[in-house]
């Protein structure tokens, strides 16, 4: 039976609950949270040559690219997989920073080219503070009601506590948000303003137990999550070396589990097509893996939707727990904590049809949820599929599901914020 290694168990969103996780996945929906991205790596890319370095190997348009922007930008391999991504933002003429494991890619791109750039690793602090009351936490923190003008991914310069600190609109629990970013020396004293200046408007710590479910809710496709990085082929040899050599032993993203097994590990990785990011890929520029995408986006396969998985089929999962004999495996709440990739096959009739991934339990609609990238003649929403929970050699359950749209939640990000 294919399992996980043993001792392969962390959360890369800190730690496992601060009051408890129902409690918390409230929070992005009627107050707000402060969550801790510092774990994220960030790369500082300058020269004449580093847009154009960052333009040859992603896929979205630099053609517009205002100092103060950010873009979530997507790197691909020739076949138009993703390699990796993250957020991109441009600090200066000849200076910009990408947040993520993209930073690895770039920079190793970079030093096996001639470009007139170069890399060097930054550490930072990043802060996620997000929900319907975030901005008044930062107000009260900064007195500075420009924030309110601020535009969808952009910068905005503010003091705390004397210190300047960058604060980037975005929202990664598809609500209002921002995401504070600065030296990793403030850390702390940063942390501690907020927490103390939210208590008034219902502010919680983000736990690593209810963390990723915010990614669910809102459809933010996750690496070693909903898909493999396109690292692993022989054309990526040498980069597959310098990557791990990179990444602590808990972020090694090679470990799947679920009923969905692939022949080859490639049928694990995903196209920004199927993550629902066509939107991003402009084809006003060269970059690799364009020629794979401009076929796909003409005529995509796959696409991402959500999945709602019948409840009485999911305590049946549960229930197998109080009884003797063989039991289903088991389904954490609110999902699975041990940092793999969870893959599960989709079919109608017997036919496969997809492969769920992300599944968690969302306390906020009382439903068992999952992401799936779907055959595209059967994703629309309302089509009746089942999920295979479990391992590819059993035990299996079926579980009855419903096609539904993705994002499942209402994507509130851009909200004005002066009626806020």
């Amino acid at each position: 039976m294919r399992r996980p290694p043993e001792g392969y168990a962390w959360s890369r969103f800190g730690l496992p609950e601060y009051t408890d996780w129902l409690d918390e996945s409230m929070s992005w929906k009627e107050t707000c949270y402060i969550g801790d991205w510092s774990f994220l790596w960030q790369h500082r890319f300058t020269g004449p040559d580093a847009l154009k370095m960052l333009q040859d190997i992603t896929v979205n348009s630099f053609a517009k690219f205002e100092i103060g922007q950010s873009k979530h930008a997507i790197h691909t391999n020739i076949d138009g997989k993703v390699i990796h991504e993250g957020v991109l933002t441009r600090f200066g003429h000849e200076e910009f920073v990408l947040h993520g494991r993209g930073g690895f890619w770039a920079s190793h791109y970079l030093a096996s080219t001639d470009y007139d750039a170069k890399a060097e690793q930054e550490d930072w602090f990043i802060f996620q503070v997000s929900g319907p009351e975030s901005v008044k936490v930062l107000e009260k923190v900064t007195g500075d009601r420009a924030l309110r003008d601020t535009g969808f991914m952009r910068l905005h310069s503010i003091r705390i506590q004397g210190h300047d600190v960058w604060a980037l609109r975005q929202g990664m629990a598809g609500e209002i948000g921002f995401e504070l970013q600065g030296p990793i020396e403030l850390k702390q004293e940063i942390y501690n303003c907020l927490v103390e200046a939210g208590q008034e408007f219902g502010i919680r710590k983000l736990g690593g137990r209810t963390a990723p479910i915010n990614h669910l809710e809102a459809c933010f496709p996750t690496i070693a999550t909903d898909y493999l990085p396109a690292i692993f082929g022989p054309d990526m040899t040498d980069y597959l070396a310098t990557f791990t050599a990179s990444m602590p032993a808990f972020a090694q993203p090679a470990h799947v589990a679920g009923s969905y097994h692939a022949s080859d590990v490639s049928e694990y990785y995903r196209s920004p097509v199927e993550l629902g990011w066509a939107r991003n890929i402009k084809f006003d520029h060269e970059f690799l893996g364009r020629a794979a995408l401009e076929v796909e986006k003409a005529h995509p396969k796959r696409t991402i939707r959500t999945l709602v998985w019948n409840s009485e089929d999911v305590l049946d999962v549960q229930r197998s727990l109080f009884g003797k004999g063989e039991h289903y495996p088991f389904m954490d709440m609110p999902r699975d904590q041990r940092g793999f990739m969870w893959a599960d096959n989709v079919t109608i009739g017997g036919d496969l049809v997809g492969v769920a991934t992300s599944r968690g339990y969302s306390y906020y609609f009382r439903e068992m949820l999952s992401l799936a990238t779907l055959d595209i003649a059967h994703s629309e929403p309302g089509t009746e599929v089942t999920v295979h929970w479990g391992h590819p050699d059993g035990p299996q359950k079926p579980i009855r599901a419903l096609v539904a749209p993705a994002p499942y939640k209402t994507d509130r990000r851009r909200s004005d914020l002066k009626t806020s």
